[in-house]
């Protein structure tokens, strides 16, 4: 089966996939691939912005969210009478005519991929643009879009061993794929606030809980430094630096990134 593959360090947040969707779907029905999609409340490939850290340290990154196609697909589970289907390209379909008035379609999906229709009375989601395969594409309109070439449409075989499934739906076997997601981190600014000056070319240790060494980095020209893709667990972060009281602070990477900031270092008298 085709797979569509999301490389996070190709992706500029240009929402172009979003749109190119937008413009294949809206004003326009496949049926019986699929009815109109609304021009508003829905977006069968979204683009979802995640902001990471605090101030000063904030990191954003950009995620498209679509159906996946699920081998183990909860929306066909929740189905009657046929109305969610699978082809033979393994696309699944949501019957426009047979899904009418059957909500929990919609309600199923654990990646929140499947909209209800309000007006219509019927859930929808991406088609894979199915009908643009028939018509003799190669790629879904999202992909074709895609100008940084973040979004790829590959064999499943071709799939790298990093590329893994939205957490939400892992469980379901979808075959829309996300690599270069970064991992945690941990950040912070060593100062000297009596001589207003910020501490250069220091080491700094990241330490696991049994107190091994996992990485060390030295701050920069601003005093700064940052531990990245980091696993989520709780870690400690040390330095000792010449004419100061050590420093041992706590950094737990378990449910977010760690933003120290300003770590303010105290004279030994």
């Amino acid at each position: 089966m085709k797979t569509i593959l999301f490389d996070a360090t190709l992706c500029n947040g240009c929402y172009g996939c979003q749109m190119a969707c937008k413009d294949e779907h809206c004003g326009n029905d496949w049926s019986p691939i699929a009815a109109e999609q609304p021009m508003t409340g829905q977006f069968w490939c979204r683009v979802d912005q995640v902001t990471r850290g605090k101030i000063p340290e904030v990191k954003v990154q950009y995620e498209p969210v679509m159906c996946g196609h699920c081998d183990n697909a909860a929306c066909m589970e929740a189905s009657k009478d046929g109305a969610v289907y699978r082809r033979e390209d393994g696309l699944i379909i949501i019957d426009p005519v047979k899904a009418k008035g059957q909500r929990a379609i919609a309600e199923a999906c654990p990646a929140g991929a499947v909209y209800w229709n309000e007006s219509l009375d019927i859930p929808q989601k991406c088609t894979g643009c199915a009908h643009l395969l028939d018509d003799g594409w190669s790629v879904p309109r999202c992909v074709d879009v895609c100008a940084t070439g973040a979004l790829t449409y590959v064999d499943e075989e071709n799939v790298p061993a990093d590329a893994v499934p939205l957490p939400s739906v892992a469980e379901n076997h979808p075959h829309v794929f996300y690599r270069g997601i970064p991992k945690r981190w941990v950040y912070g600014v060593l100062v000297d606030r009596v001589a207003n000056e910020v501490i250069i070319g220091t080491p700094v240790r990241l330490l696991d809980t049994d107190g091994n060494e996992v990485a060390t980095v030295k701050t920069d020209a601003f005093g700064e430094f940052r531990f990245k893709e980091l696993d989520e667990r709780p870690y400690t972060v040390a330095a000792t630096v010449e004419g100061y009281e050590d420093i041992v602070l706590d950094a737990d990477t378990t449910a977010e990134d760690v933003v120290l900031g300003d770590i303010f270092l105290k004279a030994i008298a």
